[in-house]
């Protein structure tokens, strides 16, 4: 247990913090999956779609600090080549 006021309001950031990161985590998930989905089904009009949802969920998410700017950059290289795939 934080002993200082100012450790208990650290305490108390890092919980606000960390909900946010999840809820930004979860839509990274979230479009990632329906990429995957729509690209294995061989859906090329869905999976651009997913493609572009996906790209602004890794965007805002590096803008954020929540993940690396070269960790977004990865997962959207490897997004495109699945999409390029199915062309």
């Amino acid at each position: 247990m934080p002993n200082t006021s100012s450790a208990i309001k650290a305490a108390r950031q890092s919980l606000r913090r960390r909900d946010k990161n999840l809820k930004v985590l979860e839509t990274i998930r979230k479009t990632s999956k329906t990429l995957r989905q729509a690209t294995a089904a061989g859906k090329k009009d869905e999976s651009l779609k997913a493609l572009s949802a996906a790209f602004a969920a890794l965007d805002k998410a590096a803008k954020k600090n929540v993940i690396h700017k070269n960790n977004a950059n990865r997962h959207k290289a490897r997004m495109s080549a699945m999409v390029a795939k199915l062309k």
